[in-house]
């Protein structure tokens, strides 16, 4: 069967827990990297249905949006729930994370220099919801007891968070764990060792 085919640029930015779930679930992933001077022709801005990316197809399927990417994949691969109520959590769970990704991309592209120790100061607030929920889930995961597409976008943006402010998971053991849990998993720590992974940037502007 031909592998996913994923089209964006040469970083991690929205696609690191996409790459995570595929490489977890053993799923191929063929990757178009796009440099910006190509995308600022305008071209394939054009073509895209929200002028923007990523892009990711599967089969004759096109989805734009990273959110709807990681709840396709999820649904196909078991990391959705066992039935409607999980899903619904889970559901909750990654919007929770998304509201923490645009707080943490409005940092990297609008604040960075002026406001990351205010940043770092506050985001035991942010995270302390994360913990609350993995205190009380003793499967170690946020929802149930098997790894859903939430999981891998909270450790995603958890990962980037502890080369942001490395002390930030210090005071939060469940989370801490959690992080070492999942990257311990054998084809994510593939990924994680992997060159071509390691070499990409966390963000497109260089700031991290």
């Amino acid at each position: 069967m031909a592998p996913y085919t994923l089209t964006y640029f040469p970083v991690k930015g929205r696609c690191g827990a996409l790459k995570m779930i595929l490489a977890d679930n053993g799923q191929q992933l063929k990757e178009n990297l796009v440099s910006i001077e190509e995308w600022m022709k305008g071209d394939m801005k054009g073509s895209c249905l929200f002028g923007q990316l990523p892009k990711f197809e599967d089969g004759d399927l096109v989805l734009y949006q990273s959110n709807a990417m990681l709840r396709h994949v999820g649904r196909k691969h078991g990391a959705y729930g066992k039935n409607d109520c999980e899903a619904s959590l889970i559901d909750m769970m990654n919007d929770s994370v998304e509201d923490l990704r645009l707080k943490y991309i409005k940092l990297i592209y609008q604040e960075y220099d002026t406001g990351k120790g205010a940043y770092c100061k506050d985001l035991p607030k942010h995270l302390k919801p994360f913990e609350s929920v993995l205190s009380k889930n003793k499967s170690g995961f946020l929802v149930g007891d098997q790894i859903s597409f939430a999981d891998y976008n909270l450790f995603d943006l958890l990962l980037n968070h502890k080369v942001l402010c490395s002390s930030s998971l210090d005071s939060f053991p469940a989370l801490k764990s959690y992080v070492d849990k999942i990257a311990a998993r054998p084809k994510i720590k593939a990924l994680l060792e992997c060159e071509n992974f390691k070499k990409l940037p966390i963000n497109g502007n260089g700031k991290q």
